[in-house]
């Protein structure tokens, strides 16, 4: 049979902080089970002298219907506005079942969700949330996420409860650790709760990896951490989000994977690329040179950390006016490998494929606006900076020695520096 299921889309347009409707969002089912979206602003939305863009890819501002038959209907940047693995797992738990159309997944996203988008099926919007959690319940925050990830059938009743506790308000962004927002100090943020399976103590680690980023001049996410219960939690701030007295603004957000025009599946892998990201950034920012030299930091700081996990949901490009620029660093984890003489980034940084190796990164100064002398100066300047200050850092920031011993191999390894005839 086929199906079909629409909703308004509305956005919180630069400088302002309540939603005003701005086009209607429809994915049609046919009988074969292929799935097609199609999207159209608003007439009177178009005719706002501020309306903008949901992204510089697929829904520019025109009057026009878009369509697509990727991602199962649903276009990258409301796709990026979308709950991802915790998210979708904490409303599952709260609605008590396990499988729910991605329309439900979309609708019932939480009003804290990631950009500036929000869905509904009115098509007056509704009023931005005004209240959150305070770091205050971050004890209760963490003994939710700690019921759901039980998942104990015993515990069934109290597990749905807890999830209430996270969906209103403050289900996460998206990733796959646990996670809720919570307003302090003027500010939102993201928590991000440790898990009963972590090697180590991943908030705090964490942490430091973003101020070792720091250190190594990149632009990152501002974060702390609070201990709860004898438990650390990382607090990031939201660089999507600024306070005013009349609520918060929010600013446009599409992740990398819209930009790259691809999915997040296996299959999908082939088009996870560095140098390909590099070309929509020139394309679309507004301060390509800045922003691409940033990038190319960025690339070198996860290989000589060993931050393997770098996949195109963790880059993304703010629109906090008409324009848009690199996001913050965010979710940066080193990952202590055995293998000494190669490791893989998540995408495509050089002729050598993925390899995170100096010859292969540099290789590729050109997609980066840079010359060869100064990829190569970028390098040699974050992975000696990356060598020095790693473990004197984190132990100045309270990660113990045991965890460091941990993750000591991520940092500068041995396959870094092989040679071209080698790599």
């Amino acid at each position: 049979m086929s199906s079909e299921r629409e909703c308004f889309v509305y956005i919180v347009l630069p400088g302002a902080t309540e939603f005003v409707t701005a086009g209607r969002f429809r994915v049609t089912t046919d009988r074969t089970g292929v799935a097609r979206g199609s999207f159209v602003y608003g007439k009177s939305y178009l005719a706002r002298p501020d309306a903008v863009e949901f992204d510089p890819i697929e829904l520019r501002l025109a009057p026009r219907v878009y369509e697509t038959v990727r991602l199962d209907g649903f276009f990258g940047a409301i796709r990026d506005s979308m709950p991802d693995y915790w998210g979708r797992r904490v409303i599952e738990k709260h609605a008590g079942l396990t499988v729910l159309e991605e329309f439900d997944y979309l609708l019932q996203g939480p009003d804290d969700r990631a950009g500036a988008l929000g869905f509904g099926l009115n098509v007056t919007p509704p009023a931005p949330r005004r209240a959150f959690n305070s770091t205050l319940d971050l004890a209760r925050l963490q003994a939710a996420a700690d019921a759901i990830m039980a998942d104990d059938a015993d515990r069934a009743d109290e597990i749905v409860a807890q999830a209430g506790n996270l969906v209103d308000p403050g289900t996460s962004m998206g990733g796959a650790r646990p996670k809720a927002v919570v307003q302090d100090d003027g500010s939102l943020w993201i928590a991000k709760f440790s898990a009963r399976e972590d090697r180590f103590n991943y908030p705090r680690v964490e942490h430091g990896m973003l101020r070792l980023a720091a250190e190594c001049g990149l632009h990152v996410a501002d974060s702390r951490i609070e201990t709860v219960g004898g438990k650390d939690v990382l607090l990031v701030r939201r660089f999507d989000r600024d306070p005013t007295e009349s609520g918060y603004r929010r600013h446009r957000m599409v992740s990398a994977l819209t930009l790259l025009r691809t999915g997040d599946q296996p299959e999908d892998r082939a088009q996870w690329s560095y140098l390909l990201l590099a070309d929509e950034i020139r394309r679309v920012s507004a301060a390509p040179e800045a922003d691409l030299r940033e990038l190319f930091g960025r690339i070198c700081f996860n290989a000589a950390v060993s931050n393997l996990d770098d996949h195109p949901r963790n880059h993304a490009v703010l629109g906090k006016d008409r324009s848009w620029r690199l996001s913050p660093a965010y979710d940066l984890t080193p990952t202590p490998a055995i293998a000494e003489e190669r490791r893989d980034l998540a995408m495509t940084c050089g002729p050598y494929g993925r390899y995170a190796n100096r010859v292969n990164l540099i290789a590729g100064h050109g997609r980066f606006l840079l010359s060869e002398d100064d990829a190569a100066a970028i390098f040699d300047r974050i992975a000696a900076t990356a060598k020095e200050r790693w473990r004197p850092l984190m132990r100045s920031i309270g990660v113990t020695e045991r965890d460091c011993e941990i993750i000591a191999r991520a940092f500068v390894y041995g396959g870094l520096f092989l040679q071209e005839r080698e790599a």
